[in-house]
């Protein structure tokens, strides 16, 4: 049984997500966010404190992006995967880590000086160079999806998953509104996809039963 410790619309929402679309069996645990300010027990069990963690038998797995590789690799075959002899094997693993060390990565520190610093600690002019920085960046996804329904290989895959973690974080930070329409239409079908609905009701169900709070 595949375990996943999970926040509430945090990084770990990739794999719970790459999960629900392969149809896997697993175990949800939630935490508070930051678990290693308000789980401090999690660090016994993940000493970097960081959300996701993924236990697979004898595999442990701390970074979102390469447990959705993971998972669409090692439990395929499956068209959220791109195979090593597909033209778009490339463009995959480029984007499928554009999501998260790209897009999110701007968007973390919008999230810490906004909301998660002491009030004396949070500063407007660094949430307003990341957030400028994320939007900047998300053009590139702007061009690809007003031209094509996925990021590549003409189907939905991991990248996707990738991306359109990048995308619900911008919302829960209040940056969707300045979403181009191309990425407002991509984000809209993606959250229209059973997986993604899966997860979500996953998430709120765990949530609600473990005591964690529930996504808005």
């Amino acid at each position: 049984m595949i375990t996943l410790y999970h926040c509430a619309r945090a990084r770990s929402f990739r794999p719970l997500w790459a999960l629900e679309e392969l149809g896997l069996p697993y175990e949800l645990k939630m935490l508070p966010f930051p678990p290693r300010v308000f789980a401090k027990e999690y660090l016994g069990i993940n000493p970097l404190g960081t959300i996701p963690l993924m236990l697979d038998g004898e595999t442990r797995m701390t970074e979102s992006a390469a447990i959705a590789q993971y998972l669409v690799t090692k439990y395929g075959p499956t068209p959220l995967a791109v195979g090593v002899d597909e033209p778009a094997f490339g463009a995959f693993l480029n984007w499928l880590h554009f999501g998260e060390a790209t897009l999110t990565f701007p968007q973390t520190l919008v999230l810490r000086y906004s909301e998660l610093e002491p009030e004396e600690r949070r500063n407007p002019q660094v949430v307003a160079d990341y957030s400028k920085w994320f939007l900047g960046r998300l053009r590139i996804i702007e061009t690809i999806t007003a031209a094509t329904e996925h990021i590549c290989a003409g189907r939905f895959t991991a990248a996707d998953i990738s991306v359109g973690y990048a995308l619900l974080l911008a919302e829960r930070l209040g940056l969707a509104s300045q979403f181009g329409p191309a990425v407002t239409a991509y984000w809209a079908r993606l959250q229209q996809r059973d997986g993604y609905k899966r997860a979500v009701d996953s998430e709120n169900r765990a949530g609600d039963e473990q005591g964690s709070a529930r996504r808005a």
